[in-house]
């Protein structure tokens, strides 16, 4: 995709005019070949006196033409739907330079990828509270996603698809949102179907039926409903929840993993092109995926409190039938663990585990080894703008 690059320090911020607002583009939030590209941007309307507001604008990694902008408007379409505290708020479509950007809110805080890597510098865990309160939040964002319906009461049949460290937003008062449903299946009317051969969303997150869906002919099943549904995004969710509790990804190599990656997995996702780049090959995140059992689920949470690990293992069944039935059920369980505690946990108490990690992660200094989130914590002069 033709994108834009920020000017150089000494020129300062620069604005451009979309649609009625004007854009004040402050600097890059996140810059890395794995996610879209994210900018800090002051916005007002051009007819009206209001308060500027500070927004995000989200350029979309995709091919150059017609389809980026027609992915940018299916998001803002679907959007219009989703309207939940715990779900990111799109605004709007706007342009700059031919490049179709997401106006989405801003909210202060950091990623929950970077609120992990800032925990592995400080070599500390999270909280298991903090997991599991940040894993209820999500699973009620999904659960609302899942059973949307159109302004004809007709179900959507929303699947995230990118539920992932990256697509979770914690603000600095403890409150977490679901953001990036630009990759999502959904029945809303008109959207264009993802082309053959083409697997959308967080394949480092996917569920293994996604996998096992995938043809001969390396068409994914995730371009239509048949054989994935919503449990898809369950499975998404406790790998995110069992990388909150270890503080790395399930998937991460082990040394008794076999050297090769197996026949079945090259077959499954043979001639299939992952729209979003992750940190391993197709190939290898597929027999890891395939690969994965209760026994990992164990020796990865196996120092967790035990309702948490079991609620990890009814995540990730690999067979969806023996995995929760709805985000609902998994919010549910999640919960009842918070109320069992001695100390109770919610938002007040995530923003101040939140606000101790990026302090004392920031004052290590380390900038080479931090999170690809810039501004959240020190970051080399080379890439700040000011």
């Amino acid at each position: 995709m033709a994108g834009f690059d920020l000017p150089p320090t000494e020129r300062g911020r620069f604005t451009f005019e979309s649609d009625g607002f004007r854009y004040e583009v402050l600097r890059s939030l996140l810059e890395h070949v794995d996610y879209d590209t994210l900018w800090l941007a002051r916005c007002r309307p051009l007819k009206e006196k209001a308060p500027r507001r500070l927004v995000v604008l989200k350029q979309v990694e995709v091919p150059e033409g017609r389809e980026g902008r027609t992915r940018v408007i299916e998001e803002v379409q679907l959007a219009e739907h989703l309207h939940h505290p715990r779900i990111g708020r799109v605004l709007r479509l706007a342009e700059y330079q031919d490049a179709p950007f997401v106006a989405m809110e801003h909210t202060t805080g950091a990623f929950l990828a970077t609120v992990i890597g800032s925990a592995l510098l400080l070599a500390r865990k999270l909280s298991p509270a903090f997991a599991t309160f940040i894993a209820a939040e999500v699973a009620n964002a999904l659960d609302y996603a899942h059973h949307c319906e159109d302004e004809r009461g007709r179900p959507l049949h929303i699947i995230h698809r990118a539920v992932g460290p990256m697509a979770i937003r914690l603000g600095r008062n403890g409150r977490v949102k679901l953001t990036n449903f630009g990759a999502a299946f959904s029945e809303l009317l008109g959207r264009v179907p993802t082309p053959p051969k083409v697997l959308r969303g967080n394949f480092a997150y996917a569920a293994p039926e996604i996998i096992r869906s995938i043809s001969e002919k390396g068409r994914a099943g995730l371009l239509s409903p048949r054989g994935i549904d919503s449990r898809a995004d369950i499975f998404s969710l406790g790998l995110v929840l069992l990388e909150i509790i270890a503080g790395n990804h399930p998937l991460d190599p082990l040394d008794t993993l076999p050297p090769e990656v197996s026949k079945r997995a090259l077959r499954l996702v043979s001639g299939v092109k992952a729209e979003q780049s992750a940190w391993a090959s197709i190939e290898v995140l597929a027999d890891r995926l395939l690969r994965f059992g209760p026994e990992d689920v164990e020796r990865i949470a196996h120092k967790a409190p035990a309702p948490l690990k079991q609620i990890a293992h009814r995540a990730l069944r690999s067979d969806p039938a023996e995995r929760y039935q709805s985000a609902a059920e998994m919010r549910d369980d999640l919960r009842t663990y918070l109320r069992s505690l001695r100390q109770p946990f919610g938002a007040t108490e995530a923003a101040a585990e939140l606000a101790d990690i990026l302090k004392k992660a920031s004052a290590l200094k380390r900038k080479a080894a931090h999170p690809v989130e810039i501004g959240v914590l020190p970051w080399p002069k080379a890439l700040s703008v000011q």
